[in-house]
Order: structure tokens, then C-alpha cells, then sequence
């Protein structure tokens, strides 16, 4: 084993002989140095009930450990059937304090690892989870199907060849009487039942472990050309069924959607005329589970030039290829001399109007109209820039380079890309976009976000943060941190954030209801204001980040429902909407609001957990909740804190539901007054901001 290959919390190897799992779980001695004891747990998931697994080595490797930890089948027997779902987790003691955390695997052929509880018609396997969790399932007998060769045929057919298994076909007491593909479609309720073949000579294999799994060989063809009459676009959905006889007792048992696991290149378009129209076959996977579909409609040539060609130069357009030529062009465009009175702004990587640039620009356009003052923004958000008639260019567009380039100012609260090289003459004003809790830059151990590792991104990070001119710093804590983290040596203003003038300039009762009916919320009920921050090993993909919902809306509208309503803003790195249709008049979603700066204003209670949000709300003198169901693993492995957050914190912390809604009760019955404990935080933290922030900042940096 390589410990190159090794990461922290993860499922490295198993195995399954004699009725025991072996797991080999490699971690870092860093992350158990400050460990009074630990061990490695199975944890139901709906009961929360414990149980302890053996650790039976514990090998050395580069700076891991990896712990060959085993799991017996037979001790465990009763507990798997009883429960289905047992996630995998390793609790250390530290300080006393009990702390679980999750491990962590991507191996989508765990399956094959499949134990059977014959007397009980279930079965036990290890999978890995959504979020890239390990977790052991118990379930009813479940078959198991890939594809991994697929073409299209110009006579009309899908070819297909694949394997499938069914673990309880490992007791030779089982006879497989057929194996059917079923295709079903999503116009109607019609069953297509395709009889395959079973390849000969490709039913077993014998796994590292030893153990044999039979894995049965499959191959056939559906014929398209009779589906081809349709009104409309028509999508072909795959399944197994397998037919199997044991003991006399012929059972059926069909398998989820068939997934394609090839790394081949296959043909995955078509275009027929059967008649006098033509009509187009594609092939067509899921993005993450790789479910096999195909699409049957009206070939349109105008649609499908259009789509290819955009398709083309989208992908040109994020290549290395116009990033060199873009990169290039900065550098001679940045030799001509600087409009002085040229200012790019940016919020969010061009997604947002929002945060302290939006303040910055408002100030300008209001104090010194002799600037020109001009919005970078992402394609995909220009309209909202039209509709507010606020001047703005396309991002990476060719009129963006001529004016990035000739601007003698920039300002944003994010970073631009590394490939942009900043003209000698501009000067480039960074306002951040938070009061640090998490730990920032180079003060972070370990980086967990896709497309990147721990010394890769604190080396871009760390570059692109040497372009920075002007740092706009909240407070004396703050300035501390920036300075370290970010290894910043230029011109720090200590100015409070620009944003939060607007909460100050405009906390009165007038624009409080004026707002409220610009959302159409009803202006008789409190508002409990949810925005949480990202989790870095929570994603989709680079740049998209996913979020679960681990509070119970239900229980709070039953409780809380007749006096408050609850809006929700996630993070602008969150990739997903929320469906809060089944909590129509109780849960708004507010995530793409421009800047959440009016649903501060608006709200009485701000619920969040580790986002710099209760920093900026501080300055309304309002109450918090801190929903921090996973605290451990964020503080222990994701960030960690700059301070001890649970005793810092301006408002309670809870991980439950249920505390949720106490702390609203008796936030409610104290008259929402604040705690000594608040007026320390608004001290430290909140001292600068009054109002006046923009016009320091401003002053600082269009006047030096």
C-alpha cells in the first residue's frame, strides 16, 4: 500500500471471508494525537444505537495509520436484520468530550462484498452514501446490474453486453430460469419485457479476499424501430428482472436502473427516417449514478447545430487553450496607459449584486459621478443587472478584456482567477465577504474541496491574494488573521465591512414593512432567518456544493407555525434549490435574492451554524440559534475555529430540532432580550460599524 494513495478518514480496502468484514480505515496521526481513546462504530441510522468494532491491526504508514478493523456477520446477525441502515464512524475522546466521525469511501463496488442471511431472505452490504460516506445496508434480496459495452446500430438497435449479481446466487441451491430486460418509458405505463442472453464462461469471480461472486454475463438488443411513431420526445428507462428457482418456489426480483460503468467511446446518437420525418436515438447517462437512458424524438437540424456549436465553444471557452490566449492579451492590453476613472466591480465570482462591492459602487455613484463604474458578471445572471439597469459587461467576454485590463481599479470579495494577470497600473481593492470563524488560506490544516489538495490551494490561494492592494479588515481581529492567513503585507483599512451600513442606515419600521410586502410575507408574524454556510467535502463537482436539510420543517410549522414563518438564504456555493412546496405559507427559499443584507433587515431571529452571517446580523442587536448538528466533524476536520465558538457564540447552540423550537419559546417569553455575553461579542467584533464604513474605505483608497 502506498501511503501517496492514503487519505484521511477513508476506506482504503475490504474484504469478506468467513462471515467477517475486514476494513482497512487509513487515518493520520495528526488526527488522533489529541485522542484520549478511541474506537470504530456501526451506528443505526434511524435509532442512533452503538456498536463497537473489533480493531484487530494497526499498521504504520508514511504519516497514516491504517487499523484493519473486522465485523462480524454472526455476532451481529439480529442487530443487521432488525435495522436497515448502519453508518461507519470513528469516535474519539478528546478532552473527555465523545466526538464521531463519518468514513469516508467512492467505491462503487462495494456490493460485491454482499453478505446473505439466508433463514431471513435479507442481505447485508457496505456502500458508499451520496455524500461519500461508508454505510452498511440491510436489505430484502437485491440484484445488482452494469453495462459495460453500448452502441447504437444504423438498422435501429441498442446493443448491449453487461454483467449482473445477485448475492443469494451463491448458494448452489439456485436456478436461474430467465433474465428479462424491462424498458419502460415516461409517456405512459407500457412495459417493453426484452429476453437477454446469459454469457457463458463469465459467471464467477474470485474477489482479493477469496470469496467467490458470481457474476453472470448478459448481452441483447432492443429493436427501437417499432417506438419510433411517437407525439412526443420519449425516454427508454432500463431494468433486470431475474427469474431464479429454488426448492420447487419460483421467485422474480428486478434490480434498480441499470447503470453503464464503460470507459469505452460508444456511438450514442442516431438519426433515422422511417417516414417522412426524421427522428433522432441518443444514448444518455446520469451525471453521478450513471443510469442508462435513451431519448427517441424529432431530429431538428437548426436545434442540434445550435446545441453542438454552443456545446463547442462553451468547452473551448473553459479550456487552457483561451485561458492562454485570454492570459496573453492581458498582458499587452495591461501596457496601455489606465483610465483613471474606471472601476470593475465583482460580487461571488459575477454571480451577485451584493456585499461590499454593491455598497462601494452605491456610495460612488451617488458621491463622485465622475467615476465610471462597471459590474463583471456571470452570463448566467446578466438579466437581474438589465432589470436594475446597473452597467455591467459578460464575464471573460472580449469587451470584459479590454476594460479589465484598461480599469485602474478593481473591486471584489472573492478571488478572480489565477490566470489573470493584474496591469501594473490598476489597483485592486479587496473587501472580503466575512468575519473570520473558520480557519482561512494558510491556517488551514487540511482542504477537503474537489479539483484541488492542501498545498495547491493554499499556493493559489495565497498568489492570487499577493495581487490584493487594499484589504478592507472589519476589526482589530480580523486584521490579525488576514494578515497570517492570507500573508497580506500591503495596506490594510480597518474600516468595518461597507455592507453593514446598509443595516444601520435603514433599521427602521417603515423599510422594515416596505420590504415585507415587496416578498409578499405577512407582516403579523415573526421571521426566523435560515442561512447556513457550505460544507468543503459536501459537492457535485468543482465550485457546486451540496446541502442537506437536517432540520424537521414539519415539527417546527406544527409548534411554531401560528406565530412565525421561517426564510431560508444557503450559501452562493450551494448548487441545489429546495423544494418547499409541502411548506407553502410557513418556509420561503430566498437563496438567489441578490444580497441577503434586506432579509437581515426584515428578520427577527437569525438561525445559522459556522457562517460569518451572526457577525453582520450582530449589528441589528437581534437574537441567534446555532443549528451545529455536525460541529464535531466541521470544527475536528473540515476548518476548525479560530475561537472556542461554543463558548463565544451569541446565542445558543443546539444540534436537534426540538432545540430549536425550545430556544424560540423562550427567546419568545424573555421578550427577545439579549444576555450579557452579547454586548462582549458586539465589543470585539461589531465596534467599527455605525454606518460610516464606505466612506472610509472610499476615502482610503480613491483619494490616496
Amino acid at each position: 500500500m502506498e501511503a501517496g494513495a492514503l487519505k484521511n478518514r477513508n476506506l482504503y480496502h475490504i474484504s469478506f471471508e468467513n462471515d467477517m468484514y475486514t476494513m482497512v480505515v487509513s487515518l493520520k496521526e495528526s488526527f488522533l494525537r489529541d485522542a484520549e481513546s478511541y474506537s470504530f462504530l456501526l451506528v443505526n441510522r434511524l435509532t442512533d444505537e452503538e456498536r463497537t468494532m473489533e480493531i484487530r491491526e494497526v499498521r504504520p504508514s508514511g504519516e497514516f495509520l491504517l487499523f484493519y478493523v473486522g465485523l462480524s456477520t454472526i455476532d451481529y446477525m439480529l442487530q443487521f436484520i432488525e435495522g436497515e441502515v448502519w453508518n461507519v464512524y470513528i469516535l474519539r475522546q478528546v478532552d473527555s468530550i465523545p466526538m464521531r466521525t463519518r468514513i469516508r469511501t467512492r467505491d462503487l463496488k462495494l456490493t460485491r462484498h454482499a453478505a446473505v442471511f439466508s433463514g431471513n431472505q435479507k442481505m447485508l452490504y457496505p456502500a458508499a452514501t451520496k455524500k461519500g460516506n461508508l454505510s452498511y445496508y440491510v436489505t430484502a434480496y437485491k440484484l445488482f446490474s452494469f453495462i459495460e459495452e453500448i452502441e447504437l446500430l444504423k438498422q435501429g438497435q441498442l446493443t448491449f453486453a453487461g454483467h449482473f449479481h445477485f448475492p443469494p446466487l451463491c448458494d448452489n441451491g439456485y436456478i436461474i430460469k430467465q433474465v428479462r430486460m424491462l424498458i419502460k418509458n415516461n409517456l405512459n405505463d407500457e412495459v417493453i419485457s426484452l429476453p437477454i442472453s446469459l454469457n457463458a464462461g463469465k459467471d464467477s469471480e474470485t474477489t482479493d479476499s477469496g470469496k467467490m461472486v458470481k457474476e453472470f454475463g448478459f448481452s441483447g438488443t432492443f429493436d427501437v424501430l417499432p417506438y419510433l411513431e411517437l407525439p412526443n420526445q420519449k425516454f427508454f428507462k432500463f431494468y433486470l428482472e431475474l427469474e431464479h428457482e429454488r426448492n420447487g418456489l419460483v421467485e422474480s426480483v428486478q434490480s434498480s436502473r441499470i447503470r453503464v460503468t464503460t470507459n469505452k467511446p460508444y456511438k450514442n446518437k442516431l438519426i433515422l427516417k422511417p417516414n417522412s420525418e426524421k427522428i433522432q436515438l441518443r444514448i444518455k447517462t446520469t451525471k453521478d449514478s450513471k443510469f442508462l437512458s435513451l431519448s427517441v424524438g424529432k431530429y431538428n437540424f437548426k436545434k442540434e447545430v445550435s446545441t453542438t456549436l454552443k456545446s463547442k465553444w462553451v468547452k473551448f471557452r473553459r479550456s487552457n487553450v483561451l485561458q492562454k490566449v485570454y492570459k496573453k492579451m492581458f498582458k499587452l492590453l495591461g501596457h496601455r496607459p489606465a483610465n483613471k476613472k474606471l472601476v470593475m466591480f465583482e460580487s461571488f465570482l459575477g454571480k451577485q449584486y451584493s456585499d461590499s462591492p454593491r455598497a462601494i459602487y452605491e456610495y460612488m455613484a451617488k458621491h463622485h459621478p465622475d467615476y465610471r463604474l462597471i459590474w463583471s458578471v456571470d452570463r448566467a445572471y446578466s438579466k437581474m443587472f438589465e432589470e436594475k439597469g446597473i452597467p455591467y459587461v459578460r464575464r471573460f467576454s472580449v469587451q470584459w478584456l479590454f476594460l479589465m485590463t484598461g480599469a485602474k481599479y478593481w473591486v471584489n470579495n472573492s478571488r478572480f482567477p489565477l490566470w489573470i494577470p493584474k496591469p501594473k497600473h490598476t489597483t485592486y481593492l479587496q473587501t472580503w465577504h466575512g468575519t473570520p470563524l473558520k480557519r482561512l488560506a494558510a491556517d488551514m490544516e487540511e482542504v477537503h474541496m474537489p479539483g484541488t489538495n492542501t498545498a495547491k490551494y493554499k499556493e493559489n490561494f495565497l498568489k492570487e491574494a499577493s495581487n490584493w492592494d487594499y484589504l478592507v479588515s472589519p476589526n482589530a481581529y480580523s486584521s490579525e488573521i488576514f494578515a497570517r492567513a492570507f500573508q497580506f503585507n500591503r495596506k490594510m483599512i480597518e474600516s468595518g465591512y461597507p455592507r453593514n451600513d446598509y443595516l444601520h442606515q435603514a433599521n427602521n419600521e417603515k423599510n422594515i414593512n416596505e420590504l415585507k410586502n415587496k416578498f409578499n410575507l405577512p407582516e403579523d408574524k415573526k421571521i426566523i432567518l435560515y442561512a447556513p454556510t457550505w460544507r468543503d467535502n459536501q459537492f457535485y463537482a468543482k465550485g457546486k456544493y451540496k446541502f442537506d436539510l437536517e432540520m424537521d420543517l414539519n415539527q417546527m410549522r406544527d409548534e411554531l407555525g401560528d406565530s412565525y414563518i421561517v426564510i431560508m438564504r444557503m450559501h452562493y456555493l450551494v448548487a441545489e434549490n429546495m423544494d418547499l412546496s409541502p411548506y407553502e405559507g410557513f418556509a420561503y427559499d430566498f437563496s438567489h435574492l441578490e444580497d441577503i443584507r434586506e432579509l437581515y433587515l426584515i428578520s427577527d431571529i437569525l438561525m445559522t451554524d459556522y457562517s460569518s452571517v451572526f457577525f453582520d446580523y450582530a449589528n441589528l442587536r437581534r437574537p441567534m440559534i446555532f443549528f451545529v448538528y455536525d460541529i464535531e466533524d466541521y470544527r475536528d476536520n473540515l476548518r476548525g475555529f479560530y475561537f472556542n465558538f461554543e463558548e463565544k457564540a451569541p446565542g445558543l447552540l443546539t444540534k436537534t430540532t426540538d432545540g430549536i423550537i425550545a430556544e424560540v419559546k423562550r427567546l419568545e417569553a424573555a421578550g427577545f432580550e439579549l444576555d450579557e455575553s452579547f454586548e462582549e461579542f458586539y465589543k470585539k467584533f461589531c465596534y467599527l460599524e455605525s454606518g460610516e464604513s464606505t466612506k472610509r474605505v472610499v476615502d482610503k483608497v480613491f483619494q490616496d
